[in-house]
């Protein structure tokens, strides 16, 4: 028996000894260097301590400032990241985007708005109680994607605003020899807004390469009365025409059923291991006038493997007169989750601010 590396952690392998080396970076060890913790001598907690002196909570956050990119972690061992932990205010979930480079890569394999990437893209609180993303009260956002590298990673944040961030944030990750039959994480996001009529929205498409699609993440705001979600998702993997795997209606692929309707007449929320419909914003009576939702599921259990591509849409169907579907035009935004053997082909340029943001 090989020895164990560490990695594929769960209860079952929770036992076992290993050589993996544990280390985590935060603002009060930017380099995640053994015993090099707790030693800042300024920082955003620097006035608060002032009385106490060395090693009380002098360094907590970090102040991203305007238009400029700051490196959150950059390894340069093998290994891989296993729980990321943070929290910023609500108003920057959308002009924080974070991005990931595993091995030196040119192009990053991540690429996300912060809130969208732990399933928060209305920029309004939402816990979230699944096993890859847990958000808990009040805004505190965690991810336990395994996320590993053979040489190096690197993680940063962009803050697109013309307003200063601060950031609070923890990345644990393991020193170990990684497999040769492990992939490397990638997340992109999209939007459409709003859907053209009688179109799809395409969540993932020009990924070339070996690997597996692990999840999905929607930010859907109707912008028609009445029910939105009749519409199918489907894979096409592997140089298909037609889709290899078709969904049956939107909220049949993330897990619920006949438009999520409670007996009451409203939308019912749940939050599950791997599936959800965990936030839903109604109108306001004023202002807000379109209903929002965020939907997650998480392939876990079930990915989608493809061997050379891979292709992803969604319909937004609602109903219109004499029983027939109307195809809606909507606001989509959707964070595509998946691992795939490097390299993989560069993301279209993330839009800008006003494309990004949720008015």
């Amino acid at each position: 028996m090989q020895p164990f590396n560490g990695l594929g952690m769960n209860l079952g392998t929770l036992s076992r000894l290993s050589k993996a080396k544990t280390r985590s970076i935060s603002p009060e060890n930017f380099t995640g260097e053994k015993g090099k913790g707790g030693m800042a001598a300024e920082g955003t907690g620097q006035k608060y301590a002032r009385d106490l002196g060395l090693g009380w909570k002098i360094s907590p956050s970090i102040r991203v400032p305007a238009a400029s990119t700051v490196t959150l972690a950059d390894i340069g061992e093998s290994g891989a990241i296993q729980h990321i932990w943070l929290t910023c205010f609500p108003t920057t979930w959308r002009t924080l985007i974070v991005r990931m480079y595993w091995d030196g890569e040119p192009e990053p394999s991540v690429e996300v708005p912060v809130g969208d990437f732990f399933c928060n893209g209305w920029c309004e609180r939402s816990n979230v109680n699944s096993l890859p993303v847990a958000v808990n009260p009040a805004g505190g956002m965690n991810c336990y994607w395994e996320m590993p590298f053979r040489r190096s990673a690197k993680i940063t944040i962009e803050n697109i605003d013309d307003k200063e961030a601060v950031l609070f944030y923890q990345i644990d990750y393991t020193l170990t020899d990684v497999p040769d039959d492990a992939a490397y994480f990638h997340a992109q996001w999209r939007r459409s807004n709003p859907l053209p009529y009688k179109d799809v929205h395409t969540l993932l498409d020009g990924v070339r390469g070996r690997g597996h699609y692990v999840g999905t993440y929607i930010a859907w705001q109707s912008n028609n009365s009445g029910w939105f979600g009749e519409g199918e998702i489907k894979f096409y993997m592997d140089g298909d025409e037609f889709p290899t795997i078709c969904g049956t209606g939107t909220e049949d692929y993330f897990g619920g059923a006949w438009n999520w309707e409670q007996p009451k007449g409203e939308y019912g929320t749940y939050s599950t291991p791997y599936l959800g419909m965990h936030q839903v914003l109604k109108p306001d009576g004023l202002y807000r006038s379109q209903q929002r939702f965020g939907m997650y599921r998480w392939h876990v259990m079930d990915p989608i493997r493809f061997e050379t591509d891979l292709r992803v849409t969604i319909q937004a169907l609602g109903w219109r007169s004499s029983e027939r579907y109307l195809p809606l035009q909507d606001d989509i935004a959707s964070t595509a989750f998946w691992y795939q053997a490097e390299p993989h082909a560069p993301f279209a340029p993330m839009p800008g601010k006003d494309d990004l943001e949720v008015i």
